[in-house]
């Protein structure tokens, strides 16, 4: 038998509200979440750790050996021993700074002192970070084809940056390793 709209709209009413269910919407977040981390592409951040010189440093006599450094100059490299000063000088080419020439030497560098891992890049003021990164990307590692794969080869990984000293005399072209 059929009821009267008076007495279904009663009945309305009348009724308890629903309670609100939050299992089902707590599995919903959880697929979901599960679904974005699956999904989401995560760019590979590659961080270099640098060793910054300690504000209150005292002088320390060097150990003896080679203790590597590469200035920036804004017409040239330059590779040089801290001890005995300047090695290899490295002009730029009508390209700007000759990073190949670079990666060259300090290949022969590291083949004389297969130990060593620090060097440091010392720059002039107001050089350009892109000239930084490249100087510390051909400083730190040089690439190697083995077959049909190109891997990086460590060269001197360890890497302080500092202030380059002014500018003297010219130093010898980039010849044979120190």
């Amino acid at each position: 038998m059929r009821r009267s709209y008076q007495s279904r709209k009663l009945e309305r009413h009348s009724r308890k509200p629903a309670e609100l269910l939050l299992v089902p919407m707590i599995d919903i977040f959880t697929v979901l979440v599960t679904f974005l981390l699956m999904t989401a592409v995560f760019s590979r951040t590659v961080i270099l750790q640098l060793n910054l010189p300690a504000q209150n440093t005292t002088f320390k006599e060097p150990p003896p050996g080679l203790q590597l450094e590469v200035m920036v100059r804004k017409d040239l490299l330059q590779v040089a021993d801290r001890n005995s000063g300047p090695l290899a000088t490295i002009p730029n080419t009508a390209k700007g700074y000759d990073y190949d020439a670079l990666t060259e030497y300090l290949k022969r560098v590291k083949a004389k002192f297969p130990e060593k891992t620090d060097a440091s890049v010392l720059l002039e003021s107001e050089t350009p970070y892109d000239t930084v990164v490249q100087v510390m990307d051909h400083v730190r590692v040089f690439e190697v084809s083995q077959g049909m794969n190109t891997v990086q080869a460590e060269l001197f990984p360890d890497i302080s940056l500092g202030d380059a000293p002014a500018a003297g005399p010219p130093a010898p072209a980039a010849g044979a390793p120190p």
